[in-house]
């Protein structure tokens, strides 16, 4: 039986190779269904009953509604690379890669020079990492490896194939053009260029990422998995998205709403989240604020709505792996098709606790909804997710949670179709009832 939630998922993960690319679908997605961009330098002038997302860095995006009744209480021509992550590197080996990401192009319009950004994308595969020779590496010695720009003219001089000469400050393009960018091999800036439509010397400088070409599909004997990469944490992402859009999207929605419902996607959770649009950053409470402000200017309104507020922190979770059962605490082994994972840690890796796991359980129950529990071996490591970083930076009630996934951090994930369902309609559900779901609670809760 198919899926439209995991179609669409497909659909999303095939168009994000990189954060600037979600980022990109996320604004296309929210503007479909009436979202209104706002700037962070700019005064906000918000409006109960309507629906606004913010950018930063083109790689954090950050969407909420306001309900109608809300009101402020509260000798190869090789590519230079850095990994980024905690990455399974071997599965990138003898891949097809491409690359994609941003481009500050230089543009020259009415006798004006302007700067803007770029997206690009080249699908081709353009790019290996070669593995030695299982004869020449018998110890399986796995080390990381610089991808291989893979072209026709490897072997000639390096003056015929656009390389510096001695004593040259110019390099040589493969049309026969110079450009003084000595930065990049001319060959790549001609990839991007063609990519882009402009010259060489427009490209000022880029974040690319070398991607996987294979496609996100739905697979299996059932067709019961999606395969793809970067399902930590599109995954999420996605699913928090869309049951935003869709819990705002009737014109009836917010009519009863006493609170906002919002969707931040955080960039560089990998590897700290210490950025400006990192979780590590202010943007959560500089939206925060700016909301709060849009309506009252009483500096008092702020910690009390954060009080009055309930953050899911949904990064994806450990499946239970068949080959390594011993991985897992015997009673917390998180299947495939179960459900989203409550994810606990004394240590505070994770920031659940009883109150806010009661809460996202109970949403769960009324909607006959699977959930699922984890805890990791006491004599394991344990990671972490943004939980902790925003529960003890902003001081907002959390609840860490994610669905089940393997092969995490390979270039090829897996979860399980039914898991995307489940997770949309639970947070789907969470926005249409935490506000009065919340009324219940007492206060010393």
């Amino acid at each position: 039986m198919e899926n439209p939630v995991a179609i669409d998922l497909v659909e999303f993960l095939n168009a994000s190779p990189t954060a600037f690319h979600a980022v990109d679908e996320a604004k296309k997605r929210l503007r479909s269904v009436g979202y209104e961009q706002v700037s962070e330098r700019d005064d906000w002038k918000l409006e109960a009953g309507k629906k606004y997302f913010f950018t930063r860095n083109h790689s954090t995006i950050v969407a909420f509604a306001i309900g109608k009744k809300y009101v402020s209480k509260g000798a190869y021509l090789e590519v230079g690379v850095q990994p980024y992550g905690g990455g399974l590197w071997h599965t990138w080996f003898d891949r097809d890669l491409a690359i994609a990401g941003r481009v500050i192009v230089r543009e020259h319009k009415d006798g004006s020079e302007s700067y803007s950004h770029r997206l690009v994308r080249i699908e081709e595969p353009i790019m290996r990492i070669p593995t030695l020779a299982i004869h020449l590496d018998r110890c399986l010695c796995w080390k990381f490896y610089i991808p291989c720009l893979i072209c026709a003219e490897l072997n000639k001089p390096a003056a015929d194939n656009g390389s510096v000469e001695s004593g040259s400050s110019d390099v040589k393009q493969p049309d026969g053009k110079t450009n003084t960018n000595q930065k990049h091999h001319p060959l790549l800036l001609q990839l991007i260029a063609t990519q882009l439509g402009c010259e060489p010397d427009e490209i000022c400088d880029f974040e690319l990422q070398a991607c996987d070409t294979q496609k996100s599909v739905i697979a299996g004997a059932l067709k019961e998995f999606i395969f793809s990469g970067r399902l930590d944490n599109l995954c999420m992402s996605f699913c928090s998205l869309k049951a935003l859009i869709d819990s705002t999207s009737s014109e009836s929605s917010l009519q009863d709403e006493s609170g906002i419902r919002m969707v931040a996607l955080f960039d560089h959770e990998e590897v700290g989240s210490d950025s400006a649009q990192g979780a590590g950053s202010p943007v959560m409470l500089d939206a925060l604020s700016r909301i709060t402000n849009s309506f009252s200017s009483d500096t008092k309104l702020l910690p009390k709505a954060i009080q009055r507020s309930y953050l899911v922190s949904a990064d994806m979770a450990h499946a239970l792996h068949p080959n390594y059962m011993d991985k897992h605490e015997e009673n917390h082994q998180p299947k495939m098709h179960g459900g989203l994972v409550i994810k606990h840690n004394a240590n505070q890796r994770y920031a659940t606790n009883a109150v806010t796991s009661f809460l996202f359980r109970e949403i769960a129950a009324k909607h006959k909804l699977p959930v699922q529990d984890f805890v990791v071996r006491n004599d394991m490591a344990c990671g972490s997710t943004i939980g902790p970083i925003l529960a003890s930076g902003v001081g907002i009630r959390t609840v860490d949670v994610g669905a089940p996934q393997l092969s995490m951090h390979s270039i090829r994930e897996m979860c399980a179709v039914d898991d995307v369902k489940h997770s949309y309609e639970h947070f789907k559900a969470f926005f249409q009832e935490f506000s009065h779901l919340d009324t219940k609670l007492t206060v010393d809760i």
